[in-house]
């Protein structure tokens, strides 16, 4: 079992034993169908995972890596906010006739901002407070700006990160690590695809500073399994697990802005069959 598993086993299970319903309230999401999606929900779930042991995929089903890669470089490579740039259609239910999602996202990376050393989007502000000031407690990317949610074609879920550097004694490189923030989070669809994309995010963005991928700690604010993915997630969470997979990236990329999805390599993967038909709430 991968401490992925693991993980992602214990948080069903306490949502499903200890959580709370949404049902009979007043909610925003529906069904295709129009019907209200009900949740069942915990606030605030903390979940910890360690990469230097690790990549943190979860084997009780395969979660595709390099789309979840190539989302992440939608937003923080590429700064797109339009669905023609992205592989994956995830975010199809949300564009507009043109495929773009807004001032959401990628938009909110690209703008550029002033700092005392200059103008710099929010990507590039990371990589240069890591490579010239990486003790620096400000590390901080945000992707919630209140002035432009009315032109969001949904508000930001995974909405923050903020790195911080350790040096472990005995250790030649630094360790990077991260702390992402979510407001919301359908755990069938979404929780190990967040994972992965930002653990390769880490991975990336520790490559091209000279530093050692380290900890990854996620924190949900609410963490929900909707009504009709409740028998999907109990058949899902009682299926054998496998050893976590190997996966690293090409490292002779030294230049965040040259990855692709090429770059990633995966190995020794087994997993569970995919689950299909997931019906999305919008």
């Amino acid at each position: 079992m991968s401490q992925a598993d693991e993980i992602f086993i214990s948080m069903c299970r306490d949502i499903l034993d200890n959580g709370t319903s949404t049902e009979g309230e007043k909610v925003r999401p529906h069904w295709e169908d129009g019907t209200p999606a009900y949740t069942i929900k915990q606030f605030g779930v903390v979940n910890c995972y360690d990469l230097r042991k690790e990549f943190p995929a979860i084997t009780l089903r395969r979660t595709a890596l390099k789309s979840c890669m190539d989302e992440i470089l939608w937003v923080w490579q590429r700064k797109s906010n339009n669905i023609r740039d992205l592989k994956p259609h995830i975010w199809d239910e949300w564009a507009d006739e043109n495929g773009s999602i807004g001032k959401a996202y990628g938009y909110q990376m690209g703008v550029k901002h002033k700092y005392r050393e200059g103008m710099f989007d929010q990507t590039d502000r990371v990589l240069w407070e890591l490579k010239n000031e990486p003790f620096s407690r400000r590390i901080v990317t945000s992707l919630f700006n209140h002035h432009d949610l009315s032109e969001m074609g949904l508000y930001p879920c995974a909405w923050s990160v903020t790195f911080n550097v350790t040096q472990h004694p005995g250790d030649e490189k630094l360790t990077l690590n991260m702390v992402l923030n979510q407001r919301s989070q359908d755990v069938l669809a979404a929780n190990n695809w967040n994972v992965c994309q930002y653990a390769i995010l880490l991975m990336m963005i520790a490559q091209v500073t000279g530093m050692i991928p380290g900890q990854l700690v996620h924190v949900i604010a609410d963490a929900h399994i909707y009504d009709r993915h409740v028998p999907i997630i109990e058949e899902l969470i009682s299926r054998p697990t496998y050893p976590a997979p190997c996966v690293s990236l090409n490292p002779d990329v030294t230049d965040f802005y040259a990855f692709t999805t090429d770059d990633l390599i995966v190995s020794d993967y087994r997993h569970g069959p995919q689950v299909t038909g997931i019906p999305i709430a919008i």
